[in-house]
């Protein structure tokens, strides 16, 4: 079955869309702009810092870099000799956006993503909500695990689930302060899981009903076929060296062809969260472990099947579809909605896991979390238009330094 969607009339003061009922046409893709500008050609790693200056330096001193000390216990070891199996402290980080006493969304990308990814949707929600953004282990900011056998999904569910613990302690004093009485442990948490984040929400959820108070999954269901898996395994598995920034944007430009119309300048702000600056490789490499990749590309051969533990999710859920998606098929969404009222919001033009930088897919996600949205109501959002490409001054840091 098609999703029957609605075109609606472009009002100033909501952007381009606001919700309609559906069963009427398709969208109508003229409505869609055209990707603003053009590439950007950069020559040197000093033109690259100096853009970077501006595009990143937009959200400089906005948010703070944080992190935990994630406990690695034995059973989650399997390559490891069972004598000397030892739980073990990695550090995860995170940034955080927003009052400290403020309804929390915790955002969790894929299996390749940084919590940078989401500084635009942040940016918008913070000032009604406490967004944290997390690194996995072994990407981003966070610390390795020690063999490739321990990144596995049931891994990544107990880091989301200490995440969580963590986080309603570190918000105990704000609380207090407010209000009396206890309550139970990641009470009012809202999960947003883009792809592996989302799978891991689910899994955690059945094993811990009650921890997520509401989910948002970012074009991710209990199904993912494996020939998709596959695909990006093989994409992502290995050690990439950019010697030129010429090289980078390229490069990030084919791995997220499937965002939709989305700017450079959001684009640029992803490539340079993702890589790090390397001495002994001249060049910029990924911020993240490529046993973690590896461990991926084991585990790609088989479909992600969830079906059972989809069952245990009777949370307030809101499903992200890019109508283009290979990992999000309608057969899958179809059958999540049997018998549970999610909300399906789809996105037009794009494929795997929207960026969520746009601003009318903020503000729908805005008033889903604002209780605005009937549960099981299905609406389609098209594109805004473009930001401005870097408001404010540019941060005052040197390519050397930064680089680092």
């Amino acid at each position: 079955m098609r999703a029957q969607l609605n075109v609606v009339a472009r009002q100033a003061e909501f952007g381009d869309t606001v919700p309609a009922p559906l069963g009427g046409a398709l969208p109508d893709v003229a409505w869609e702009p055209p990707l603003p500008g053009q590439r950007r050609s950069l020559g040197s790693w000093n033109e690259y810092m100096a853009l970077a200056s501006r595009v990143v330096g937009r959200f400089h001193g906005h948010f703070q870099l944080r992190h935990f000390d994630y406990e690695h216990p034995t059973r989650l070891q399997p390559g490891t000799p069972r004598r000397l199996r030892r739980a073990y402290v990695t550090p995860v980080a995170y940034t955080e956006w927003g009052a400290a006493d403020a309804p929390v969304l915790l955002c969790c990308g894929g299996v390749a993503n940084v919590a940078m990814r989401f500084h635009y949707l942040a940016s918008d929600l913070a000032d009604r909500y406490r967004v944290i953004c997390m690194d996995w282990l072994g990407r981003g900011r966070s610390g390795w695990l020690a063999a490739e056998e321990d990144y596995s999904l049931p891994t990544y569910a107990e880091q989301l689930r200490q995440m969580i613990l963590h986080l309603d302690s570190a918000g105990a004093g704000a609380r207090s302060g407010r209000r009396r009485g206890a309550r139970a442990a990641g009470q009012g948490v809202t999960v947003l899981g883009s792809s592996m984040g989302g799978t891991a929400a689910i899994e955690l959820i059945s094993h811990h009903p009650g921890l997520i108070e509401r989910l948002i999954l970012n074009d991710v269901g209990p199904h993912i076929p494996a020939r998709r898996r596959k695909r990006r395994a093989e994409a992502i598995a290995r050690h990439y060296v950019f010697r030129n920034p010429g090289d980078l944007l390229r490069r990030v430009g084919a791995s997220n062809k499937n965002d939709g119309p989305v700017s450079d300048d959001i684009r640029f702000n992803l490539s340079f969260h993702q890589t790090r600056w390397s001495d002994e490789e001249s060049g910029r490499v990924y911020r993240h472990d490529v046993r973690a990749m590896q461990a991926y590309r084991r585990t790609s051969r088989h479909s992600v099947v969830q079906w059972a533990q989809w069952r245990s999710v009777d949370c307030p859920v809101l499903l992200i579809h890019g109508m283009q998606s290979d990992a999000l098929l309608l057969p899958t969404l179809e059958r999540m909605r049997r018998g549970k009222p999610v909300a399906v919001m789809h996105v037009p033009d794009t494929g795997h896991t929207p960026l969520l930088a746009d601003r009318n897919q903020i503000d729908f996600i805005r008033q889903w979390l604002a209780g605005g949205v009937p549960a099981g109501a299905e609406w389609s959002v098209l594109h805004a238009p473009a930001r401005d490409a870097y408001p404010g001054n540019p941060i005052p840091f040197a390519p050397a330094s930064a680089l680092r």
